[in-house]
């Protein structure tokens, strides 16, 4: 199956590790970033979300209208805007962008983060909203009559929209979550299901967790997996490790120096942080490549459990994943453009190639499969068409015999 890249659509140049050098919204930066992803060799990049950072939806809508090919995950949280206006809003965007939006539906894990912008609701409350909410937006997309909605948290009558998406039948639906409430919903609604990238074992039980929702919404199909890390590569591992330890330092000053605004309290409420928390509390270092000390230093605050070495390394790690059924990898560096440099020159190029051999290793096992069975067929139809030939014929029959016979005394 074809891999795909996400990158991160920033719209300075701020990050963990480094102030931003401007403002919240630096056009030039923004512009300058996606457009290094796009020439890099990404396919798409995430605009996120955040209380009080830039609308990411205007931002997407004037990076769609600069760029020709990157497409576009567009954040978003239901309790910012009714659905039928976000509706709108995102079938206007997949037409600026010529089809090539998809749509990330974030419910949120932190309850002070979402009272920043009026949400009171509890979780599981925010989980139901999230499910509606996605309902609703499906339907206003592909529905050209107009139609009334009762349910829990919307109401409205006789709604119809004029702008559909470019996309037919509609954009792909992106969602991410590590607690039951979250793998129901997106078991359910999403295309895409979203992880942060843990260690392999735990990162193929959450995959079968997700199924395993599918299938209990009555679903024939599985969204598909994306996982996100945080990469640190140099051209030898002892550089990498240099570097990934310099990076933890200056997590760590940012943070304590108080210059990284973060959420209330002193842990996380999100399961999927929890986890990451749990992952590096019982060790520093997983399979190929997997490093938590970055997460650590972060509280498990989003992605941000690392990948270290060489770009063979990273990409054979990122394989690993591969192999387990994730096709869109994420990944983000500290330095946010020149990360994105190296890691689309060095690391893209060794990982689709790997994908490329290895589909087409599949696909001739699977002819040869294919043709063995065709044999098979062949032979047994051959076989039942003798048989009845003889068995119509009792010449035949009373010929074989003897020869039978023959052969026994033989």
């Amino acid at each position: 199956m074809p891999v795909k890249f996400l990158g991160i659509a920033a719209t300075n140049d701020g990050s963990e590790t480094t102030p931003r050098s401007g403002a919240a919204f630096d056009k030039e930066y923004t512009l300058r970033l996606a457009r290094a992803h796009e020439e890099h060799g990404w396919d798409r990049v995430l605009f996120a979300y955040g209380s009080g950072s830039p609308d990411p939806a205007p931002a997407a809508a004037y990076i769609a209208s600069r760029l020709d090919r990157l497409q576009i995950l567009l954040a978003h949280r239901p309790n910012v805007s009714y659905p039928t206006f976000a509706a709108k809003t995102f079938a206007t965007l997949d037409q600026i962008s010529g089809g090539r939006l998809t749509v990330h539906f974030i419910t949120g894990g932190n309850d002070h983060e979402q009272a920043r912008e009026g949400d009171t609701l509890s979780k599981d409350e925010r989980y139901a909203r999230t499910r509606e909410y996605i309902r609703i937006v499906k339907k206003i997309w592909t529905t050209h009559e107009p139609f009334d909605h009762e349910g829990e948290h919307y109401r409205f009558h006789d709604f119809v929209s004029d702008v559909f998406p470019v996309q037919q039948p509609r954009p792909a639906v992106s969602f991410g979550g590590s607690s039951p409430a979250a793998y129901a919903a997106g078991g359910a609604e999403a295309d895409i299901y979203c992880l942060w990238g843990e260690p392999l074992e735990k990162t193929a039980e959450q995959i079968e967790a997700v199924k395993a929702a599918a299938r209990a919404a009555g679903r024939t199909d599985t969204p598909r997996i994306q996982v996100a890390f945080r990469p640190i590569i140099a051209p030898t591992e002892e550089l990498a490790w240099e570097k990934a330890h310099r990076t933890v330092d200056a997590i760590r000053r940012r943070r304590e120096a108080g210059v990284v605004r973060h959420h209330r309290g002193t842990a996380p409420e999100n399961t999927g942080s929890q986890r990451l928390i749990a992952i590096a509390e019982a060790g520093e270092r997983y399979d190929r490549a997997l490093w938590t000390p970055t997460a650590a230093a972060t509280g498990g605050a989003g992605n941000s459990n690392a990948l270290v070495g060489t770009p063979e390394t990273v990409a054979r790690a990122l394989l690993d994943y591969y192999d387990l059924g994730v096709d869109i990898l994420s990944a983000r560096g500290y330095d946010l453009l020149d990360d994105a440099i190296d890691f689309g020159r060095y690391v893209i190029p060794i990982v689709r190639e790997e994908v490329a051999k290895r589909d087409a290793e599949r696909a001739a096992a699977r002819d040869a499969e294919n043709a063995a069975a065709r044999d098979a067929d062949a032979t047994a139809e051959h076989t039942a068409d003798a048989t009845a030939e003889r068995a119509a014929d009792p010449n035949a029959a009373h010929d074989a015999a003897p020869q039978s016979l023959a052969a026994v005394r033989a």
